[in-house]
Order: C-alpha cells, then structure tokens, then sequence
C-alpha cells in the first residue's frame, strides 16, 4: 500500500463521523501503524505539536494628560464687573483699518471717534483702538488684542466680512459688537449693522416717488452685491406699493462702455426705428400738416419718451456722472425722467451734471452734518468722507449708554434689551434704532439735486412713531 493510501484511509474514518468514538480512533492508529511497519521508508515521521504558552501580560503604560491652558476668556463677564462701590470703567474696542488700501477712511472714522469722546463721554469711558489691517485676518488678530483689555462693549469693523469673522470671539464672551458695515447678511446674534442698509434708502425713496404719481419705473444697477440687494429691495417697495417695475437692466462695472444696456434700458433702437417709419409715412404725404409734422421730427432721434415715470440709479462718484448723461444722450430725458438715487448721491459735488439736477435721493438731513463737517476742519484741517458720521454715532451711543446705566459697583449695559430700545437714538445721521435681528432702521429725508447744493424737500421723520409699523 502506498503512502497516499494510508493518509486517506485515517482521513476517510476520522471525516466520515466528527463525533468518532476514542476506541475507533485508537484503532484507525493502530491500523496506520500496522501498514506502516510493511511500507517504504519514504513516510514522513511527525513531530510532536510545540506547547503553546500564552505570554505574560504587560500592564499598560499611563500618560497623564497635559492640562488644558486656562481659556483667556474664562470669567469674561464677571471681570467686567467692578468692586463694591467703586465706579466703573467703560471700555469700548474700537476696530478699524488703520493700515493698508483703506487707512485713510479708517484714519477719518477715528478722528470722529474722537470727537464724539470728547463732547458726550465722560472720564471713565475709553477707546480701546485696534487696526483690523482691512482685513478679516487682522480684524481677529484685533479683537483678540483688544478683549484683553476687557472691553465692554464692540465698535466695528467697517467690512462685513471683518464683523462676520470677528463675531465668533464676541459671542464667546458674551459682547454685543456694533459693525459699521450696512451687509445684512452679518446682522443678528449679537452683531448689530450700523451702516445705512440699501433697503432703507430704497424704501424711502420709492414711498415718496409714488406718493408724487410716479408709477412706471425702471432700474440700471451694477451687477455687484450692492446692486443685488437694490434690487430686491426696489421691487419689494414697488410690489407693497402697487406701482410697476417696467424694466432692470444690470452692469457689469468693471465695463468701461456700457452703452448696449443704457441704449436697452432707454428701448432707443426701437423708438429710434419708430422715428424712421414715422418720417417715411409723412414723407409719402404731400399735404401741409405732413410737412409740418415732418419739421418736427427734423431734429429727433427717437421717437416718443421711454415707457417709464422714473429710472433708479444706485451709483455715486465718477459712475453716476458717466452714466447719468450718457442716458440723456440715448434719449431717456431727466426733463421727461425723473431721475432717483440712493445715498451714494450725498455729494453736493454731483449737482455739477446737468442731467442730474432734480433728481431725489434718500438720505439723512444735511443740517447736523454741515455743523460736523465745520467742527471736522476746523479740528483736522481735512474734509471727512461722508461716512465719518457713522463712527461719531456710534461712539456717541455708547458713550451715552455707559453713563446712563453704570453705577458703583455696576458694569454698563450693553445688553440686546438696552441697544433695541423701541424709541431709537438720534445721532448727526438722525433718528436710528435696532431691531433684535440686529439690522437697523433709520428716518431719512429726502433731498434734492440743486446745483451745486442739495435741498431737502421732504423732513426726515423726528421719532419712530407710527414708523415702519
């Protein structure tokens, strides 16, 4: 018998029944043994299996862990609280760019910080400046340094991305931040706008238009964030006020000839082919009054005026004064238009284009601004940018409020409940308010290009009663 024989015989008695009994087992042994003893030499001999030994647990080594650094936030709220008859010190962190592409208007928003410390606050109330560098990177590294100093209370940044990415240290330590941005986007949980938001400036403007007959309008906006929040809220306005937008057209700025939309805006190809049939129909005539129709288109390009009331135009500076006439050049007549603006128009310098003389915007009253504007010179030999009063404000605010709600012994309050007060505040800008969402409402007046001065032709509202209910 074979080798491979005797394997398959112990592997066919062993597999043929799992359960074998030892007596059968013992006895397939003994029958490979048997075969084995009249077979080759060839057959493997086995070694007996190695015992296995378990080795000897090893206990594990522990690592203490490292303590955490105490958070430098840690009892923010309760440092602020002063001792036991002992009269508090605001502090109120100032954030603005004072380095980079945008430090001369963080320069001016200082100066008017400062000129809003030295007529409302008192000795215990004081700026703690940090540069943001213009940046939401240095607007961290500001608020950071800043809530050092514990600080009460947040005023800035200018940008919206700035307060979105300064407002996660605020909330930490519980402080309510004032941006002097107007981006809606940022508003709520504890991040207050300051800046004048579109929507305010748009409402104000279309409620007045309308209430004068206006109720055809149309919009030329820049395709920018600006330009998309105009939008939407003009025709909001126009829908609650059942007026009519005939026509948008949008731009890209960074176009230096945006003639194809102004000519599409005006409908000027169209009303200029309707001039050619015109002249063509009354040319075939030989009467007098064909004649004397015909002198009368002698000198026209269009015919007819656009089929709107009134056209928005949310720019300022150089924009406004390229685009305004090159709209009176295809025919949209400001004699015949009336032509509306947002705040970006609160420049008396403007009222030099022709096109734009009686032309409305939105604004706040010119009256507290040309005093401001007096006091700026006579105390920084410069003439501010028009937002300037916004930091006035807003340090006067919280100056004001640091006063009034701080005792011995008592932190100021800054709380939502304080900075929504129903009655608002009054400031160079006018009346003001915040709402919980932390958006802001404003009373604005509205003003009239007149030459080279703008004439407010309808008040700003004195107080919020009866307002944006």
């Amino acid at each position: 018998m074979s080798p491979r024989l005797k394997v398959s015989c112990v592997s066919s008695l062993i597999n043929r029944d799992r359960g074998v009994k030892p007596g059968l087992l013992a006895l397939a042994c003994v029958f490979v043994l048997a075969l084995a003893g009249c077979g080759s030499d060839n057959v493997a001999k086995t070694e007996p299996a190695t015992q296995y030994i378990p080795p000897e647990p090893v206990a594990p080594v522990v690592v203490d862990p490292e303590p955490e650094p105490p958070s430098p936030y840690e009892n923010y709220q309760a440092s602020l609280v002063p001792a036991p008859g002992e009269l508090p010190v605001t502090r109120a962190a100032l954030l603005l760019p004072l380095s980079g592409r945008h430090a001369a208007i963080g320069q001016a928003l200082l100066d008017a910080a400062q000129l809003a410390l030295f007529d409302v606050a008192d000795e215990n109330f004081a700026l703690v400046v940090r540069d943001t560098q213009g940046t939401p990177e240095g607007a961290v590294l500001a608020i950071r340094s800043a809530l050092e100093e514990r600080v009460n209370v947040v005023l800035g940044p200018l940008f919206g991305a700035s307060a979105f990415a300064v407002a996660a240290d605020t909330r930490q330590v519980g402080l309510n931040l004032l941006t002097f941005s107007n981006d809606q986007a940022v508003a709520g949980n504890g991040v207050f706008i300051a800046g004048m938001p579109p929507s305010e400036q748009v409402d104000r403007i279309v409620d007045y238009a309308t209430r004068q007959g206006l109720l055809r309008f149309a919009l030329l906006a820049p395709r920018t964030a600006y330009g998309s929040a105009v939008t939407q809220a003009f025709r909001q306005a126009l829908y609650e006020r059942g007026a009519e937008l005939v026509r948008s057209v949008s731009y890209n700025p960074a176009t230096s000839d945006i003639t194809p939309e102004i000519r599409v805006l005006g409908q000027y190809d169209e009303r200029h082919q309707a001039l050619v049939e015109e002249r063509e129909k009354l040319e075939a005539l030989e009467d007098e009054a064909s004649k004397l129709a015909l002198d009368r288109l002698e000198n026209l390009d269009t015919l007819g005026k656009p089929d709107f009331d009134a056209v928005l135009l949310p720019l300022g500076g150089r924009s406004l004064l390229s685009i305004a006439p090159s709209l009176a050049f295809f025919d949209v007549d400001p004699a015949e238009v009336r032509f509306l603006g947002t705040a970006l128009w609160n420049d008396p310098s403007l009222g030099s284009e022709p096109t734009l003389q009686g032309g409305w915007f939105a604004a706040p009253a010119p009256a507290l601004w040309e005093g401001f504007l007096r006091r700026y010179r006579n105390t920084y030999g410069a003439t501010p940018p028009r937002i300037a009063t916004l930091a006035y404000d807003i340090t006067a605010l919280a100056a004001v409020l640091a006063r009034a709600t701080s005792a011995p012994g008592q932190a100021p309050d800054f709380s939502v409940g304080r900075l929504t007060d129903p009655s608002g505040f009054s400031g160079i800008d006018g009346l003001f308010r915040f709402s919980e969402q932390g958006t802001v409402q404003r009373g604005l007046a509205i003003l009239e290009m007149n030459g080279k001065a703008l004439r407010e032709i309808d008040s700003a509202p004195q107080s919020f009663e009866g307002l944006f209910n």
